[in-house]
């Protein structure tokens, strides 16, 4: 099962990228975002990233045992899920995905306030909570860019 979890928490190995393996993972993130954007379906994204959380915080857990360190770099499903929350529910146009894209990752890498309080959680869940108070941060500012400019950031 180990393995299994690592494959996850790496997002299919993308982790082992050698250079900015979590942009990679927050890239891995856009084109589940794309896909079921393709569907249309609003339950579709919730269910898919109450899924990624769920199995994130199990195959992070894995994957730290494994790496035998906290939060490795090559654990990128927080990533995943992080950039899945910045644009959840929001039929974002191609320069609101960019925008999306950058606001989260400048949000996991800032670091504001909590998000380096709620990394100290145990095992998978501080792996899993920092870059969703960072995916939730870029949904705030994404929500509040699509009521500034609505033509830019939303179909």
């Amino acid at each position: 099962m180990r393995s299994v979890g690592v494959f996850l928490a790496t997002a299919g190995y993308t982790g082992y990228f050698p250079i900015a393996p979590g942009t990679v993972g927050s890239l891995v993130g856009l084109g589940i975002y794309a896909l079921m954007r393709w569907f249309e379906g609003g339950l579709l994204q919730g269910i898919v990233l109450a899924t990624v959380v769920v199995l994130g915080v199990w195959s992070s857990t894995e994957a730290e045992r494994y790496f035998k360190c906290e939060d490795p770099g090559k654990i990128v499903i927080d990533e995943v899920a992080g950039m899945l929350l910045t644009l959840i529910w929001i039929p974002a146009t191609f320069f609101g995905v960019v925008a999306g894209f950058i606001l989260f990752r400048f949000f996991d890498i800032v670091k504001p306030f909590p998000i380096r309080l709620v990394e100290r959680f145990p095992e998978g869940w501080g792996v899993m909570a920092d870059d969703l108070v960072a995916g939730l941060y870029s949904h705030m500012v994404v929500r509040l860019l699509a009521c500034a400019i609505p033509a830019l950031i939303v179909v």
